[in-house]
C-alpha cells in the first residue's frame, strides 16, 4: 500500500479544518450561551421590575382609598359639628343682661391699661452690654 503525498495533504487539510471547525463551534457556542444567558438575566429583571411596579401600584391604591376613607371620616364628623352647634345655638339665651357678660373687656382696653401701669419688661435703668463698658471708661 502505497500512500501518495497528495491523499497525505489532503488528511492533513482534512484534519486542520476539523480542528478549526471544532475551535468555531466552541466559541459559537461560548458567545451563543453568553447572549442567551444575558438574556435570560434582561428577562428575569424585567419581570422582577413588572412585580415591583404591579405591588407599587397596589400600595398606591390602597393608600388612596384609605385617604378617601379618611376624608369621608372627617366630612361626618364636620357635618356633626356643625349639626351640634347648630342646635346648641338655637337653645343658647340671646339676650344676656351686660353686667353678666364676662367678655366685657376687650384686648385693646387691656393692653392700653398695661401701657400705663409698667415699662416695657426689656427696660433697664442701668447701662448694660458695650454701654456698660464706655460708661466705665469715662
Amino acid at each position: 500500500m502505497y500512500i501518495t503525498i497528495g491523499v497525505i495533504m489532503t488528511l492533513e487539510y482534512a484534519l486542520i479544518n476539523l480542528v478549526v471547525g471544532i475551535l468555531i463551534g466552541i466559541l459559537a457556542m461560548r458567545f451563543g450561551s453568553l447572549k442567551r444567558y444575558q438574556k435570560r438575566m434582561l428577562q428575569s429583571q424585567l419581570e422582577k421590575n413588572k412585580n415591583e411596579l404591579e405591588q407599587y401600584r397596589q400600595e398606591l391604591v390602597r393608600h388612596f382609598a384609605h385617604s378617601a376613607e379618611l376624608l369621608d371620616n372627617m366630612a361626618n364628623d364636620y357635618r356633626q359639628i356643625y349639626q351640634y352647634m347648630l342646635k346648641s345655638s338655637n337653645n343658647l339665651p340671646l339676650d344676656i343682661p351686660r353686667q353678666d357678660d364676662s367678655f366685657q373687656h376687650t384686648l385693646a382696653e387691656d393692653q392700653d391699661h398695661d401701657l400705663l401701669e409698667c415699662p416695657p419688661r426689656d427696660y433697664s435703668e442701668r447701662a448694660s452690654g458695650i454701654l456698660r463698658a464706655r460708661h466705665h471708661d469715662k
